[in-house]
Parts: structure tokens; C-alpha cells; sequence
């Protein structure tokens, strides 16, 4: 049974910073693409940032700069380090994992697998 578990979510001032964790079991992800994706109420689900079996990484423009993802295949967890942040980041944060090696655009559409979600508030 494939299982995503996030956490490290809370609430910071703007430009504090967190790191959100996403730990896989039942699975390696290190196979697998592998994504961090946010979504706010009445809103749909986007890409925040990805990373394939490869380590080929892309980020949304909005948190270039700022987010950092990573993984660390000896523990099988993903992580995004977030800096810099702003209001408009909050929102809840999901992993999620594409069966496939290879990311082909980020779209939420294409992932497989979810965490339950962990929320991150930014107050100004």
C-alpha cells in the first residue's frame, strides 16, 4: 500500500521559512516523478515544483528563487525547503508521486499518488 505523509506545515511572518517533509512507504521514490503541489480554497490544485527519477528539477515560476525541492533516497522522503515567504504562498501543500520515472509538465492531472495535505500560513 502506497503511502505519502506530509508534514513540517504551520504558520510564519513573511520572509520567515519552512521546510515541508513528504515521507513514502510502500514504494522507492527515487523511481519515481515526484511533486509538491499547493491549493487554496476555490482554486485548483497547481504545481509548486517537481523532480524525476533522473533529479531534473522545475519550479513554478512564482517560487523561483525561493523553494527548493529535494529528496533523499536513503531515507525515502521528498522535502521542499520554502524562503522568502509570502502571503500568497499560504495554502495547503500536497506531495504526490507520478507512477512513472519521467515528470511531462507538472499537471496535478498526472499524479497517481496523494498525501492528505499539510497547511501553511504566511501572515503578513
Amino acid at each position: 500500500q502506497v503511502q505519502l505523509v506530509e508534514s513540517g506545515g504551520g504558520s510564519v511572518q513573511a520572509g520567515g521559512s519552512l521546510r515541508l517533509s513528504c515521507a513514502a512507504s510502500g514504494y522507492t521514490l527515487s523511481n519515481y516523478c515526484m511533486g509538491w503541489f499547493r491549493q487554496t480554497p476555490g482554486k485548483e490544485r497547481e504545481g509548486v515544483a517537481i523532480i524525476d527519477s533522473d533529479g531534473s528539477i522545475h519550479y513554478a515560476d512564482s517560487v523561483k528563487g525561493r523553494f527548493t525541492i529535494s529528496k533523499d533516497n536513503a531515507k525515502n522522503t521528498l522535502y521542499l525547503q520554502m524562503n522568502s515567504l509570502k502571503p500568497e504562498d499560504t495554502a495547503m501543500y500536497y506531495c504526490a508521486a507520478d507512477h512513472f520515472p519521467y515528470c511531462s509538465g507538472g499537471y496535478a492531472s498526472e499524479m497517481d499518488d496523494w498525501g492528505h495535505g499539510t497547511q501553511v500560513t504566511v501572515s503578513s
